[in-house]
């Protein structure tokens, strides 16, 4: 396609470009709407403006535009080891224009550029270059990235790069007021930036940000696994943590002690939440960013993976007027997520909700949530008490940590509240063995607790590259698997990677849980104090679906893998 064509009547290509957007799915028709009542105030691009709204991801808008323009486009992968023309192209050029030349060829120069149509972008480097230009459609987050790896070692910033390796050392003995300044130069400021966008455009949960004798380590959390990705220079280590501690208002003279905190900020348009979390380690502050993305996080049962048969035992439970409803599972395993899907689908205007946290992650419409603060008294059984004045219908608490609050949580429950809470337990039959070891009492709980739903989370196959195959004869033997199907050839699926998935074969998460309904048969279990293990042989017996059954069907069904069921059930 004639590029200088296109440029001579740009209203034309960017109504084009917006229809592929909503052919493709990838955008609505009032999204477009609004980005163009935008566009007449500012006078931006929509190719620019509809990332930085939130509306296209920056993936979408390149591919978007590499096929109206015919061009192709650029992988991560393709970017070169080390730069071109590095003595006549600067690092600031490049990234405010958003270029990288990836290749030279005998007819032209290979350009990766976030906007083909940049005429003063593609002068400057015909010039430089003395050839032809090939253009080439490349995201601009994967642009950044390339260019920060490349030119790590270059500031790009005129006045900043007076700045020494020796002016950044190990952090432990820098003044305070040079460590502030340090962090407020734009090179720190722009490879915190650059981290936190580089965590968010991978779906990241996670930011590690971890210090040791001769380097700096960075893994993001990306579908419940760690990865590890390449680290910022390790002479930027203290001025980084300070930037990240000042972001969060927390102290950087304080570097003996943990602290938390929290950041709020905007990526490409769509806002963000961070919590901070910093320990000291033996060669510095370890710094952990919980990335909660509101817009990432659809609080819907279903789309969580709960099947219907188990949605519809969880709704029976859960819309009971009154009792006590808990999602168990270790750290990570979305007990909180659930939780707020619940509260999403109970919430009405004829209920007064109240919530009490420890950290609030996600703010909800129409339910009052209480921070906890033990610093200066305020833990959950104190806030308990006082919500209780509050004339609530539905109370959740966190996380049940103690004696003091599971009792207080019962009484709610007994006078007429609905209570929903997590604990930490493996499995649902060993939630109750959990309660009674905390002291409570077994004729309150069987007049209170409603049901026990306990979860894990496993990795969900990528659709654009899974691949069937027919199951071994010992592996359907084995796992029983003639059980959760009535098909004669049974098919598993296999992760095997592309350019979607980031060649891990997985993209997002789905949930495994089982849901054990405290009836007649359990309650007199649990006033005789029955092991975990006869509640649980009891439930099953009851009719409840185990995580490995929900798993094992979930896996025949293409979701998941049978690996990843094992993964998560084997301690179950």
């Amino acid at each position: 396609m004639n590029l200088q064509a296109v440029v001579t009547n740009l209203e034309d290509y960017e109504q084009a470009l917006g229809e592929r957007l909503i052919a493709r799915g990838k955008l609505d028709r009032a999204g477009l709407e609004r980005a163009r009542r935008i566009r007449t105030d500012t006078g931006e691009r929509l190719s620019s403006l509809l990332p930085k709204l939130g509306l296209v991801s920056e993936r979408d808008m390149a591919a978007a535009i590499a096929e109206q323009l015919e061009l192709p486009i650029v992988s991560p992968r393709e970017f070169p080891d080390q730069p071109l023309f590095k003595d006549r192209l600067s690092p600031r050029f490049l990234r405010e224009a958003q270029v990288l030349p990836i290749a030279e060829e005998a007819n032209g120069l290979v350009v990766a550029m976030a906007d083909p149509l940049n005429q003063y972008a593609a002068d400057a480097l015909r010039m430089v270059a003395g050839k032809a230009l090939l253009p080439r459609v490349a995201a601009p987050g994967d642009l950044e990235a390339a260019i920060d790896r490349l030119y790590a070692r270059d500031s790009g910033d005129g006045g900043a790069q007076s700045t020494t390796a020796e002016d950044f050392g190990d952090g432990l003995d820098l003044d305070v007021e040079r460590l502030r300044d340090l962090a407020s130069e734009a090179p720190v400021i722009r490879l915190v930036n650059q981290l936190i966008t580089r965590a968010v455009e991978a779906r990241a949960s996670d930011i590690h940000i971890e210090p040791f004798e001769t380097a700096l380590r960075v893994r993001f959390r990306i579908d419940g696994v760690l990865r590890e990705i390449e680290p910022p220079p390790n002479r930027f280590r203290a001025a980084i943590v300070s930037r990240i501690k000042i972001m969060a208002k927390l102290n950087i003279a304080e570097r003996r002690l943990p602290q938390d905190g929290r950041i709020k900020l905007a990526i490409r348009g769509t806002p963000i939440d961070l919590r901070v979390s910093t320990v000291p380690t033996m060669h510095g502050e370890g710094v952990v960013l919980r990335v909660l993305d509101r817009t990432g996080v659809q609080l819907d049962l279903a789309a969580l993976g709960v099947g219907d048969r188990t949605l519809h035992t969880f709704l029976r439970i859960l819309e009971r007027p009154h009792g006590i409803v808990l999602v168990t599972g270790p750290t990570g395993s979305g007990k909180t997520t659930t939780l707020y899907a619940s509260l999403v689908r109970l919430n009405s205007p004829d209920k007064k909700i109240l919530t009490v946290e420890d950290p609030i992650e996600y703010q909800l419409d129409g339910i009052n949530q209480i921070q906890v603060k033990p610093s200066i008294g305020l833990s959950f059984a104190n806030v308990l008490r006082s919500i209780l004045r509050q004339d609530p219908d539905i109370i959740m608490i966190g996380e049940i940590r103690d004696s003091e609050t599971a009792e207080i949580a019962i009484q709610a429950a007994l006078t007429g509240h609905l209570v929903l809470s997590t604990l930490h337990t493996n499995d649902a039959a060993s939630t109750i063995s959990r309660l009674l070891d905390m002291g409570a009492e077994d004729y309150l709980l069987t007049s209170t607790l409603n049901g026990v739903a306990a979860q894990r989370l496993v990795r969900t196959l990528c659709t654009n590259c899974r691949t069937r195959e027919p199951a071994l004869p010992e592996i359907v033997e084995q796992l029983g698997l003639r059980r959760y199907t009535a098909e004669p050839d049974i098919y598993l699926y296999k992760a095997e990677g592309c350019e979607e998935c980031n060649g891990t074969g997985f993209r997002g998460r789905s949930s495994l849980i089982e849901i054990l309904v405290v009836t007649d048969a359990i309650r007199r279990l649990i006033l005789r104090r029955a092991e975990a293990m006869e509640l649980h042989r009891a439930a099953v017996e009851e009719g409840m679906r185990t995580m490995f059954d929900d798993g094992m069907e979930k896996a025949l069904a293409g979701l998941t893998t049978v690996e990843e069921v094992l993964r998560v059930t084997r301690e179950v």
